[in-house]
């Protein structure tokens, strides 16, 4: 069967692959557009497994809230450059992902691919290795969350951070102010990056690893420590001779000044931590060293626990994030509260591509 160039132009149209590979499609199926349809897709088919090695970590982060479902999600999907993240065929795939896991309810990865994705009588999975044929790089729909419930959403960079809050409350989703809001709380999450909500979500045994380093770094940093221990600590010092004639000398010179520390040599200080660290026992037990733990402690929930942490809208509010969020509700007349956040960081964990194109250009002119 012949073919013209309108039918290639046709099954480019129809497949987004390239002209040369849908002209090639065409030849071996002797101009049937079905079959070579058909043929392209087991070349994306393919071409997916031959690049299945490449490094993906690039790609785009897509938040999205349906308001008509009250169903929130949040998805990842890789590519091997930032440059694919604007391709709107790669864009397009990626918010379809995003409503085939709010309708389909995929309980898992695996169960996402081989839904149908929205929009299509093909899977998930299927049509992203058309696209792999199409845009001519590794991609992988790496990770979702779904969430039931009113949500707020922020994306960031393009997709390069995109945030999901979720909230129990009596206002409609589309309030302006509660809009507002949601969107401030969601850019706080995006830029200050909160591990969990509040204290009352860390378990027992976080709290506990967090007392615990907590105690360790600051017994092997004796310049922190209060004063009566530290004091403790170069009495011993010097009584045993630990301390070289230099260091003695410095610290009767200095030890009233507040600057002592940088008199000292590197050997005095880890001479004091290691004393520090043996006497644990005893230091952990003094009242102003549990009262000094217990305050770095607090200082740290503050900077991971989103509702503890300052509110970085001063302009609107002073204080912390659950305090902006109490006083928007109480100006609404309304109930609001934060059930849980979910934060993706486009490519987080997972090896970056390096590129060479010093020994790509050389590749290319050999």
């Amino acid at each position: 069967m012949a073919f013209t160039a309108k039918d290639v132009q046709a099954l480019r149209e129809k497949t987004g692959v390239g002209m040369m590979d849908c002209k090639k499609a065409l030849t071996e199926t002797d101009g049937d557009m079905e079959k070579a349809i058909e043929f392209l897709r087991k070349k994306g088919l393919a071409a997916a497994e031959k690049k299945a090695s490449r490094i993906a970590a690039e790609g785009m982060v897509y938040p999205y809230y349906d308001a008509d479902k009250n169903v929130g999600v949040v998805v990842e999907v890789n590519a091997e450059t930032d440059f694919v993240a604007k391709n709107d065929k790669f864009t397009s795939f990626v918010k379809a992902v995003a409503n085939t896991v709010v309708t389909e309810n995929p309980a898992d990865l695996d169960a996402l691919l081989a839904c149908k994705l929205d929009g299509s009588d093909r899977t998930v999975q299927e049509n992203l290795q058309d696209n792999i044929l199409s845009i001519g790089e590794n991609q992988k729909v790496r990770r979702f969350e779904r969430v039931e419930g009113v949500c707020a959403t922020y994306i960031h960079g393009g997709g390069s951070v995109g945030v999901l809050v979720n909230f129990d409350t009596d206002v409609a989703a589309d309030n302006a102010e509660f809009v507002a809001m949601g969107k401030n709380v969601a850019m706080q999450v995006a830029a200050m990056n909160p591990e969990y909500l509040s204290k009352e979500d860390m378990s027992e045994a976080e709290l506990a690893n967090m007392k615990s380093i907590t105690i360790d770094s600051s017994l092997n940093k004796p310049e922190s420590l209060p004063k009566p221990i530290l004091r403790k600590l170069f009495d011993k010092a010097i009584s045993e001779k630990l301390f070289s004639d230099e260091d003695i000398k410095a610290y009767e010179e200095q030890k009233n000044n507040n600057f002592l520390f940088n008199f000292l040599s590197k050997e005095a200080v880890a001479t004091l931590a290691q004393l520090a660290v043996a006497g644990k026992e005893e230091y952990i037990n003094d009242k102003i060293f549990s009262g000094a733990v217990e305050g770095r402690i607090k200082k740290q929930l503050k900077e991971i626990c989103l509702l503890d942490q300052a509110f970085v809208r001063s302009d609107l509010f002073d204080g912390t994030v659950g305090g902006y969020i109490a006083d928007v509700a109480k100006k609404m007349g309304a109930e609001i509260k934060i059930k849980g956040f979910v934060r993706y960081g486009k490519g987080e964990g997972l090896e970056k591509r390096e590129d060479n194109f010093a020994d790509e250009i050389a590749k290319m002119v050999q």
